[in-house]
């Protein structure tokens, strides 16, 4: 902490700042952290890999990004397998974990770290100096009241190893995350509420694009829900953007419509600008993706990545307050929703707010 207290003081302190590598909401969420660091005149280096890095290295050319090993999670492509598949690869998950602490005792010496922030990456505290840890799940979902109990306290003993916690929500009743974010008891003192989070900030544009489709998340459900989009839009007339998810693909894909555009990723400039000149967006119900149409105040179809208990979960809590539309994949109908969602939007958050994530940081 010493040495923390004398970087800041020269205002040099560095920060390490990793997102877990479960679909690109960890990385994109991550974005507007990273601005405000610099910001504030912090020096950044982010450890990431693969997908994820590549995203991140094309919003921030200039930082230097290191090598982590992600998780490396394996999704199964139907409801039913979702969990046995992920209770099997449980010592794969702890295996990591204890590698990527490790990883982090020679990392903080090689790059002279400060502070850590860790987005959802458990293994990455350390006593010499402040760590933090990001997540909106606090109360994991899975399914069933036993289940939950045992994985909300092997989640709440990794919390407790870090510093702080921060939630990227509100604090009080008007949420995103309903009771994700506001369980009974919370891990410790030190959980901080940031407010939601986004990359995006409101443009004066117009709106020029009748639905937006953002195609994300892992494998092989992003592929199935892309295939499932394109069929019902091949012969439409409505002027559609299809953003793919895929910032590591080279090749174009196209559709035999004018009226459909097809990006394989987008920079947060341009994918704003597109959601923003969007009458409707239609995408997964991943939490980084909410907290962008939240703030943004987008019309909105959710449709939950099939077996991610999370997804169904925040996409029926917004449902409920009539924030938005939610349908699972499997009865997915673009054209008969496009109907439903017309008289639904985000409702107004409260702006004095906004500046929770700067004072958080403030504080490091």
């Amino acid at each position: 902490m010493l040495n923390t207290k004398i970087n800041k003081i020269s205002g040099k302190s560095t920060v390490l700042i990793a997102p877990l590598d479960w679909g690109l909401g960890h990385a994109t969420r991550c974005i507007p952290i990273i601005k405000e660091l610099l910001l504030q005149g912090f020096k950044v280096i982010i450890a990431s890999e693969k997908a994820q890095a590549v995203l991140l290295a094309k919003e921030f050319p200039a930082i230097n990004i290191i090598p982590l090993c992600g998780y490396n999670i394996v999704y199964s492509s139907s409801n039913k397998g979702f969990y046995i598949k992920m209770m099997k690869q449980i010592p794969k998950i702890i295996s990591a974990i204890i590698k990527e602490h490790q990883w982090l005792k020679k990392t903080i010496i090689d790059y002279n770290i400060d502070v850590v922030i860790s987005d959802n990456r458990y293994g990455l505290f350390n006593k010499k100096l402040q760590t933090v840890f990001i997540t909106h799940q606090l109360q994991i979902q899975t399914g069933g009241a036993f289940f939950d109990t045992i994985i909300k306290s092997i989640n709440y003993f990794f919390i407790k190893k870090y510093n702080n916690c921060w939630i990227p929500d509100f604090e009080g009743e008007n949420n995103l995350a309903g009771i994700l974010s506001h369980p009974q008891k919370m891990p410790n003192s030190n959980t901080v509420f940031i407010g939601p989070i986004s990359r995006f900030t409101m443009l004066n544009v117009e709106q020029s694009i009748d639905v937006a489709i953002v195609i994300s998340g892992p494998e092989p459900q992003r592929t199935c829900f892309e295939k499932l989009i394109l069929k019902q839009i091949e012969n439409t007339n409505l002027k559609i953007a299809v953003g793919r998810g895929l910032p590591m693909e080279n090749n174009t894909l196209k559709l035999d419509n004018k009226n459909v555009t097809i990006y394989n990723h987008l920079d947060a400039d341009s994918l704003s600008k597109i959601i923003q000149s969007s009458n409707i967006v239609v995408a997964r119900s991943g939490y980084s993706t909410i907290m962008d149409l939240a703030i943004l105040q987008q019309k909105a179809i959710f449709v939950p990545t099939p077996g991610q208990t999370e997804q169904e979960y925040l996409a029926q809590y917004l449902k409920s307050k009539n924030h938005c539309v939610a349908v699972n994949q499997t009865n997915f109908d673009l054209f008969k929703e496009l109907e439903n969602v017309k008289h639904l939007m985000f409702a107004n958050y409260p702006c004095e707010n906004i500046n929770l994530l700067k004072t958080a940081i403030t504080k490091l």
